[in-house]
């Protein structure tokens, strides 16, 4: 690399006119000015301020750098809600992330064999769904699409309390269209062809959520005749189903916390819900969501609207016991993070 001699600055002398200006009696006198010591440091005169010259304002390095938006966007990212979407564009989110999470789901069940095989293939198909929806739309509406979910963010804090109703309505209006559309598209005779019940009701029948003699496991055990009274009572239902959305409501919020790292979140939420799936099915069929629960009981057999009520009560008292903890237990970060978010939903 060529090396260029530096230009002198505007103000700054020539070293050739400072040493004419040094008295010729003063320390340097009777010494030969060609002579310059290798190791002295040129004598360089200071310039006199420009009086030109205006004082500016002192900036921001952010402001500089340009990282003052970027800071910004930061925190809204961190929020549930994101600032500056309005409510109809989130509850339009909820609807469509609700509707494919059904459409996936329960369009699996319907054309499944509940052996080991079909029901991994079932919490794969609500996990993915699931992870994609959030991928999609999640940065629009936070990625509820459960009624569970939004109640328990709205308790932790992450999400305002104005926009709860809201969401549920998106909700169900999504579940219950994609479970219109697989109602008229799913051939009538199917039920029995799979042992799953007659006609499309019967089908619906089949992946409703229940409990005691309408439980999965009590099916499968009466259609591969064995005789056994092996059921899974109220109480069991609604103990397994609490745990689990507990389980699943605190993933959520632990992944999407401050701290965490946001861009696995879809991946943990999307495996909870599978793995959740995967333990409730045999005795509830894995509810986990109430909007799911009612889209199938709507075109079911009347005892899944019968049963209805626990598939409500358990996956919300659930999510309200995940909000709280994560509240209790909220990291100094967390804490404020939660600070900010009121602040600038409220704003």
């Amino acid at each position: 690399m060529s090396q260029q001699k530096p230009e002198p600055l505007g103000n700054t002398p020539d070293p050739a006119d400072l040493s004419a200006a040094l008295p010729a009696d003063g320390p340097n006198a009777g010494l030969d000015e060609t002579v310059v010591p290798a190791a002295s440091t040129p004598i360089v005169a200071t310039p006199d301020p420009d009086p030109e010259v205006v004082a500016v304002e002192a900036v921001p390095v952010e402001v500089v750098l340009g990282y003052a938006d970027e800071a910004e966007e930061e925190v809204d990212m961190l929020q549930e809600v994101p600032a500056g979407v309005g409510l109809l564009t989130r509850c339009a989110a909820e609807a469509f992330g609700a509707f494919f999470l059904v459409l996936a789901g329960v369009g699996v069940a319907l054309y499944s064999v509940y052996d080991q095989i079909g029901s991994l293939a079932v919490g794969l198909a609500f996990g993915l769904a699931v992870m994609a929806g959030i991928v999609a739309v999640g940065h629009v509406s936070g990625g509820h699409f459960n009624p569970a979910v939004t109640l328990g963010a709205a308790i932790a804090g992450r999400t305002p309390w104005r926009d709860v109703l809201p969401y549920w309505l998106a909700q169900l209006v999504g579940g219950l269209a994609a479970a219109a559309i697989l109602f008229l598209t799913v051939p009538d005779g199917l039920g029995n062809l799979i042992g799953k019940g007659d006609g499309r009701r019967g089908l619906f029948s089949a992946v409703s959520n229940g409990f005691g003699a309408h439980s999965p496991l009590a099916h499968l055990l009466v259609d591969g005749g064995v005789d056994s009274d092996v059921t899974f009572s109220l109480v069991t239902a609604l103990l397994v189903e609490v745990v689990l959305t507990a389980v699943f409501v605190g993933i959520i919020l632990g992944s999407t916390g401050r701290l965490a790292s946001t861009h696995l979140s879809p991946v943990a939420i999307g495996l909870t819900l599978t793995v959740v799936i995967l333990i409730a099915m045999p005795i509830t069929n894995a509810s986990i969501n109430p909007m799911r629960s009612t889209a199938t009981a709507i075109f079911a057999d009347t005892w899944a609207l019968q049963q209805l009520w626990l598939f409500w009560l358990a996956p919300l008292l659930g999510a309200a016991i995940a909000g709280l903890l994560y509240r209790a237990f909220a990291t100094p970060q967390d804490e404020e993070y939660l600070v900010v978010e009121e602040e600038l939903v409220e704003a």
